[in-house]
């Protein structure tokens, strides 16, 4: 093949010389001829070495010598002859298996003319791609570097948790402003801690523990006044329970503590303390992990902190309805339900406590103790209907006199004699009479840094005038007769009071005689003494239109029942005949025309404020009779059933 090849080169590369020489040309002229040929011969060998150099560069001499094996171009690019080496340059270039016919020496120029443009080609699309390969190299190292510092970053937040130099400077601060303690709380130092200190509450603090030292404690109700120690009482009945055999309540069982005046229902499901919310994963942020993919968390409320305990709630006759309502279910159900419009059961990357608590709810078993200075009918009755109910009862002025000296010995400070006696006419408020005793003590202190604290009644005196107080017993009873006077008696929410009721009857025009009564008295009132003149027309004959007759509550206080019925009666018959009626003596009860006594309510804060005033005998309807507190000291309660065993005692 080689020499047949170099056999047509060969004659191809003659035929101009003996052309030349066969039309007796010139001999130089041949010699040049002949010199051109052997140039351009020359300048194609520099053109495919040159090429083959591309080559090499292109692929690399390995690669090239294995592309030339497999296209069975060896033989060709290792060739002398410009034929072949040209044909396996179109075999590399065209990636061309297949045999060919070896180009002419006319041919040669424009195959390796076509073999440049097909190199430049390749190699500007190669540097094409290593442009753009560089470039995703180095896109890819920027990011690879930035996966690595965010691996490095996260690695030094589990290693070292959240907090950075600022967090941890005011970490310090606020750690520094823990160990500055001015002292304790005054309400912290007087709270009860025991049973024993609930003072004036023996009776319904009994039934309060009776009620939950039992395996079936019950929900309850404590209703009274303020500053009595409806709080106070449920905290240490817990505490007291806790040590009866009987009771469900775990030594850690907790007692948690909420103002029902601040509970708010919140349509929006966004919020809620005392039930619990649940925090979508877009608007009310979720936790980051959560919100990533999408899920919400629910948020346990007080009905799950109290789980296993009390929950109490102050003022609980403040409640917005619904969320007493939505209470009412947590009772029944014994747990929380949760909904979201995000939650999807089937999402396989929601914890497992997260669906547990959509699915199930959260636990919320706990007893609920409410208290309230409302009257039981302003409550609701489906959250009555659920609990037991407890009255606790005003306290008395012994009552007082004691909290104030239990207070002292809690303080530390001693008190003259009269001290407790003078704050106990003043408050009748547990909370009030040790925040006036609290007073007294800072000022003796203050006055006497050096000494040991001795309150004197002059410094409580000192208190009482700057916090503006008058002694709240206005009325006391009298061991005497008075004409035309009688006390009533009222009660306001929780708290019983005495009032003053007196009558005087003239003379009047025969048949155009007036009634005239206190315009803030009420209406019930001003009913009662029309009732009255049909009583004593009965019993009398007199016909009380021949008289003026003036009725009046000592002080105008506003009478909102018909409670003072028989005492407005009572008095204005012993005006009518001038008999004295007894001062140490208070009566309730709405009268009828037929002189019956009826029963009214409030009787045990009506007792109690009889009790205040030194009243030592109280007349009650009959009807009445089972309202009476049990255990009553110091005062004779009398029921009776008509106007006639009503004069039988309160007569002179």
């Amino acid at each position: 093949m080689k020499g047949l090849l170099n056999h047509w080169f060969k004659k191809n590369e003659t035929e101009p010389i003996q052309e030349a020489e066969e039309t007796n040309q010139p001999s130089s002229q041949v010699e040049e001829l002949k010199e051109d040929v052997r140039n351009s011969h020359e300048q194609w060998h520099h053109e495919v070495d040159a090429l083959y150099t591309l080559l090499v560069n292109y692929y690399g001499s390995d690669k090239l010598v294995l592309k030339a094996t497999r296209l069975e171009a060896i033989h060709l690019i290792q060739s002398d002859t410009i034929g072949e080496r040209t044909a396996g340059l179109l075999k590399i270039i065209l990636d061309d298996p297949t045999d060919r016919p070896l180009p002419s020496e006319e041919e040669i120029p424009q195959l390796l003319m076509e073999i440049e443009d097909h190199l430049a080609e390749l190699i500007a699309r190669r540097a094409v791609e290593d442009r753009l390969d560089k470039a995703v190299a180095d896109k890819m190292q920027e990011r690879h570097e930035d996966y690595v510092k965010e691996i490095k970053s996260q690695l030094l937040k589990e290693n070292s948790g959240p907090d950075n130099a600022q967090t941890l400077k005011k970490l310090a601060h606020i750690e520094k402003m823990n160990l500055v303690k001015l002292a304790s709380s005054v309400a912290e130092v007087l709270r009860p801690q025991a049973v024993e200190e609930i003072i004036g509450q023996e009776v319904p603090m009994q039934f309060l523990l009776a009620k939950l030292a039992t395996p079936y404690p019950q929900h309850i109700i404590i209703y009274g006044p303020p500053g009595v120690g409806k709080t106070s009482a449920a905290r240490v009945a817990l505490e007291a329970v806790k040590k009866n055999v009987n009771s469900p309540f775990a030594e850690s069982a907790p007692f948690v503590e909420v103002d029902g005046t601040t509970l708010r229902w919140d349509p929006r499901d966004v919020t809620n303390p005392l039930l619990g919310s649940v925090h979508d994963p877009i608007y009310q942020g979720a936790k980051r992990d959560l919100a990533e993919t999408g899920i919400p968390e629910p948020k346990l409320g007080l009905v799950s902190d109290a789980h296993g305990g009390i929950l109490f709630i102050d003022e609980i006759g403040e409640m917005d309805p619904v969320l007493l309502n939505k209470l009412l279910k947590v009772l029944e159900d014994k747990r929380v339900a949760f909904e979201s419009a995000y939650y999807d059961p089937n999402d396989p990357q929601v914890p497992l406590y997260i669906k547990k608590l959509f699915e199930e709810g959260a636990p919320a078993d706990f007893v609920l103790i409410g208290a309230t200075t409302r009257d039981p009918r302003e409550i609701n009755p489906a959250l009555r209907s659920r609990c037991g109910e407890i009255y606790f009862n005003p306290l008395e002025p012994r009552d007082i006199q004691h909290i104030v000296s239990q207070a002292a010995q809690k303080l530390g400070a001693n008190l003259e004699a009269k001290v407790p006696e003078v704050i106990s006419e003043y408050v009748f408020e547990g909370r009030k009479a040790n925040t006036i005793l609290t007073d007294a003590y800072g000022l003796s202190r203050y006055r006497h840094p050096e000494q040991e604290v001795l309150v004197k009644a002059e410094e409580v005196y000192e208190v009482l005038r700057s916090a503006r107080l008058t002694p709240y017993i206005s009325h006391k009873a009298a061991d005497r007769g008075e004409t035309g006077k009688i006390l009533g008696l009222g009660v306001h929410g929780f708290v019983g009071s005495v009032l003053e009721l007196e009558a005087i009857v003239f003379p009047g025009r025969e048949g155009k005689g007036t009634i005239r009564f206190n315009e803030t008295a009420g209406s019930m009132a001003r009913d009662a003494v029309f009732n009255a003149t049909a009583v004593i027309r009965s019993l009398t004959g007199e016909d009380l239109k021949d008289y003026d007759v003036h009725v009046n509550v000592v002080g105008g206080g506003n009478i909102d029942g018909p409670s003072a019925g028989c005492a407005t009666t009572l008095a204005i018959y012993s005006a009518l005949k001038n008999i004295p009626l007894r001062q140490d003596i208070a009566v309730t009860g709405e009268i009828s025309i037929q002189g019956r006594v009826r029963p009214v309510g409030g009787i045990a804060e009506k007792i109690f404020g009889a009790k205040q005033a030194g009243v030592k005998t109280v007349l009650i309807p009959k009807e009445n009779q089972a309202d009476v507190p049990s255990g009553l000291q110091g005062i004779q309660v009398i029921p009776i059933e008509t106007f006639r065993e009503a004069l039988g005692h309160a007569l002179f």
